[in-house]
């Protein structure tokens, strides 16, 4: 299974994870960020730079009509913003997608209030490697 695939299928069951517990967490503090879902929860939200920047978990989750589908939108953006900015290459390989998976998830869940960006961030940290220089 491709990387891409695994940290899909994680953020899958990290949006899961939250639908479940979301009711069990303390109120967090609110974000600056303007929550705006749409009205149709079936109508994918389009992430812009600042949004995938500075939602926290539970922000993000609002902002996809708390539908996975919407919030796996999420994913390919902040993937590619931090392992660019970072200037890391990305393996292609289940076992790299199951451990950064497996992060983001256990990370989302425990706490809502975190900037999912960092999350991903930390994930795409433990699994790229340094991007070759090409002559």
């Amino acid at each position: 299974m491709r990387l891409a695939n695994k940290i899909a299928l994680c953020l899958t069951l990290a949006a899961a994870a939250l639908s479940v517990t979301a009711q069990q967490q303390p109120q967090q503090p609110k974000s600056p960020v303007t929550i705006t879902p749409s009205a149709n929860s079936t109508t994918p939200h389009n992430w812009t730079t600042e949004q995938i920047l500075t939602c926290t978990v539970s922000d993000c989750w609002q902002l996809a009509g708390k539908e996975r589908s919407n919030l796996l939108r999420y994913r390919p953006a902040a993937r590619e913003i931090s392992a660019q900015t970072r200037g890391l290459t990305l393996p292609d390989n289940a076992t790299a997608g199951q451990r950064a998976g497996e992060y983001i998830k256990a990370k989302a869940k425990a706490d809502h209030g975190q900037l999912l960006y960092a999350i991903v961030d930390a994930s795409i940290r433990k699994i790229g490697t340094p991007a070759t220089a090409t002559k």
